[in-house]
């Protein structure tokens, strides 16, 4: 069964720079990911670069459901003095 720090070590080995966090619930997950790699892209490309580390996952059931926050590193500063949802 899947862990997450073995998902955070996928994001964090997968993004060039990431900063993962991870909360599992079964085969479900919230992700949190910030990373330098983000820097000018639009949302959907962000995700595109999440989904890379964990479709293996995905593919074979082992994760039904991903929700994500991506963030560059200065908006990841700010969201943490506010508070990361989910966290």
């Amino acid at each position: 069964m899947i862990t997450a720090e073995d998902i955070q070590q996928r994001l964090e080995s997968g993004i060039e720079g990431a900063q993962a966090m991870v909360r599992l619930d079964g085969n479900k997950c919230l992700v949190a990911v910030a990373s330098a790699a983000f820097e000018g892209l639009r949302s959907v490309k962000k995700q595109q670069l999440v989904y890379a580390c964990l479709n293996e996952l995905i593919a074979s059931g082992e994760l039904h459901a991903v929700s994500m926050h991506t963030y560059t590193p200065s908006e990841w500063e700010s969201q943490k003095k506010l508070g990361i949802p989910g966290f």
